[in-house]
């Protein structure tokens, strides 16, 4: 296959279907996935427009990524860890790697690391704030 950078919503589409098409098959991550989310279809849909947004700062997306990853940790009592954000991080930096190649996708994996900090952040000070 030959790569190139992400440089439309096609790209980010195919990088977000390809991602959760593995993160759902995966042993500890597709089961925390596959229990919350039950219309992929739409799902992806609205993936596809936060990371086009985090790409190439479009505004469609419509959501709190933040209130989204509280209300997924009330639903598995408190039992996402710094590791399941690390096997996250290691498979959409595979995924990357494998579909492309340039300055996007190094953009791609500074946003999702940096994500990821702050998210499993937000987490633990929320469920500090419920005991």
């Amino acid at each position: 296959m030959d790569k190139h950078d992400i440089t439309t919503r096609g790209d980010t589409e195919l990088l977000v279907r390809t991602f959760y098409a593995k993160v759902r098959k995966d042993g500890v991550l597709g089961p925390i996935f596959n229990g919350i989310i039950s219309d992929w279809d739409s799902h992806l849909e609205l993936l596809t427009d936060f990371w086009e947004g985090q790409l190439f700062l479009k505004r469609k997306y419509q959501g709190n990524p933040v209130t989204a990853h509280l209300e997924v940790d009330d639903q598995t009592d408190h039992t996402i860890t710094p590791e399941h954000f690390g096997l996250w991080l290691n498979i959409w930096f595979e995924t990357l790697d494998e579909l492309f190649e340039g300055e996007t996708v190094w953009v791609a994996k500074n946003r999702a690391q940096k994500m990821s900090t702050m998210l499993f952040m937000q987490m633990y000070e929320h469920r500090n704030r419920k005991n």
